[in-house]
């Protein structure tokens, strides 16, 4: 069983403390700074915060705020443990997106109840947004999640944004004459191909049936044209046994950088479909790229 991992924010150290020694069954990450916890929950797999409020440099409010604004971080529950007691802070606490809300002094058994009990709705609410953001065949993020997260990329990071857009060619034939047992392989194989040579910090989603994209950041162009040519001829290089059958596939690809005019990632992702299907149409099994 996977011990859950608790990020405590507090500017007291002796809170710090305190909180540690009570919470030692679970793996903790504790900080005094608000801005030093936005930069933990980007770079660890954190399964609930307990925030104080009043805090230097950025508080416990504007802390939860920017994590609910973050879809990789807006399921996180976040416990508000502080000394304020006034209703509009409480108020202002779950109008915010707060899960709880727990006054100093506070009693242990109470608080060890609680963070429990909002752990194990987490657990609930994972399992749930798991089996609406990923592609129940691929486990890679299905469209909804794809769309979330390549728009919140867009807005926060559009410099040096590039799309893919991968289909595989003549996939109607392959379900036609080997079957759709065969082409979920294919499907999978192809998957399996990409994920082990993405880019780091890739967004990566099938878009339905024989359509994926990927979103990515990359300063050296050149660099990432290559990668992504690698990831073609790769497959382009192998084939799938299966049923007795050995089955050669490729895929054809459309890869656009982000313009000025690009007002949203569908205007993006728009220009990146518009050169698959040049690819596509002029004979398959090729990368095209427009700046």
């Amino acid at each position: 069983m996977n011990t859950k991992t608790i990020l405590i924010v507090d500017d007291t150290v002796a809170n710090l403390d305190i909180l540690a020694e009570l919470l030692a069954e679970y793996d903790l990450i504790d900080t005094t700074s608000g801005v030093d916890a936005l930069e933990i929950v980007n770079e660890e797999k954190v399964d609930l915060i307990l925030l104080d409020i009043m805090m230097p440099e950025i508080g416990g409010f504007k802390v939860c705020e920017r994590l609910k604004s973050n879809p990789y971080t807006k399921n996180i529950p976040v416990i508000f443990l502080t000394a304020k007691t006034d209703e509009e802070s409480i108020e202002k606490a779950y109008e915010i997106g707060g899960s709880d809300y727990i006054t100093k002094p506070f009693k242990p058994k109470e608080l060890l109840a609680r963070v429990k009990m909002q752990l194990d709705l987490q657990s609930l609410i994972q399992n749930l947004e798991y089996m609406s953001s990923y592609d129940s065949m691929t486990n890679i993020y299905n469209r909804r999640k794809f769309f979330e997260l390549a728009e919140y990329r867009f807005i926060n990071a559009r410099d040096d944004l590039f799309a893919v857009m991968i289909d595989i060619d003549t996939f109607k034939n392959i379900n036609d004459t080997y079957g759709h047992d065969t082409g979920d392989e294919v499907i999978k194989t192809i998957t399996k191909i990409i994920q082990e040579m993405l880019p780091p910090k890739s967004i990566f989603g099938r878009l339905g049936g024989e359509e994926f994209a990927i979103v990515c950041n990359h300063k050296n162009q050149t660099e990432l044209l290559s990668f992504i040519e690698s990831i073609r001829k790769k497959i382009n290089e192998i084939s799938l046994d299966f049923n007795n059958k050995t089955i050669h596939f490729t895929i054809s690809i459309g890869v656009a950088k982000y313009q000025e005019e690009f007002m949203m990632i569908d205007d993006l992702l728009k220009e990146a479909d518009k050169l698959l299907y040049q690819a596509k149409e002029t004979g398959r099994n090729k990368t095209i790229f427009r700046k």
